[in-house]
């Protein structure tokens, strides 16, 4: 088995420093997409030992670097797309071209920015309170199940451009290695959390669908950034969950 899917699927996805595939042909790109769930669980790797070594640092300093490789593993791709997405929903007033419009304008405006500005803070205040805890397994988890959003999506819903930054993962999407891929992402969050974990699987599982739903009324199908909008709030809201389940301060 070849491990080139991995590589192209980790350079698209991450920082991490992931072999250089070279130029991929578009089936490459599409047979790339079931690794995204593990190499959301490798980019969760650094803010969890990031978590570990600073555990004796003061916690909201912890957080923030915490925080910041957090981003950084991902060069804020889907930040990117979730900007573009509140721009467009606000702006697009309700129609599809212009929404679609408004997402291909690289300017952020209020809404890119308020938005962004509140997903972070929630991330570092529920990280803040998962290092308080000393509970790590989430920073591994989290990542993994957001990601494995983007395969549930590309199998589930209808592709909204004919042309963009999924299009080839899209058409070229080897389904039944996509659907196991989304299903391995369940159990191992399951394995790591326990009911925690189950509780994840279906918040995310419910914020899939509402988030599809309104993919599809206002756009009749997903685009790039709205799948990038789809896995930074999925991450917030499981890390939230997490927080408010697990962290209890010490003593």
């Amino acid at each position: 088995m070849t491990l080139r899917p991995l590589w192209i699927a980790g350079r698209f996805l991450s920082r991490l420093p992931f072999p250089d595939p070279g130029p991929s042909q578009p089936s490459e790109t599409g047979h790339s997409v079931p690794w995204y769930p593990f190499v959301g669980l490798l980019m969760g790797g650094p803010a969890a030992l990031a978590a570990l070594v600073l555990a004796g640092a003061p916690v909201d300093v912890a957080a923030a670097l915490v925080l910041m490789l957090w981003v950084w593993s991902s060069g804020a791709l889907h930040l990117d797309g979730l900007a573009d997405s509140a721009d467009a929903w606000i702006g697009g007033l309700g129609s599809r071209e212009r929404t679609l419009e408004i997402m291909k304008d690289p300017r952020s405006g209020p809404a890119a920015v308020t938005l962004i500005g509140l997903v972070l803070i929630a991330k570092w205040a529920a990280l803040k309170t998962l290092i308080l805890a000393g509970v790590i397994w989430p920073l591994l988890a989290v990542p993994m199940l957001a990601r494995a959003q983007l395969p549930l999506l590309m199998l589930t819903t209808p592709y909204a451009r004919r042309q963009g930054m999924a299009a080839d993962q899209f058409n070229h999407l080897p389904r039944r290695a996509a659907g196991l891929s989304v299903l391995a992402a369940g159990a191992v969050t399951l394995a790591l959390g326990g009911w925690v974990g189950l509780a994840l699987t279906l918040a995310a599982l419910a914020l899939y669908g509402i988030g599809r739903r309104a993919m599809l009324v206002r756009l009749s199908g997903f685009t790039g950034d709205t799948a990038g909008a789809l896995v930074e709030l999925t991450e917030t809201l499981a890390l939230l969950l997490c927080s408010l389940v697990l962290g209890l301060s010490p003593g």
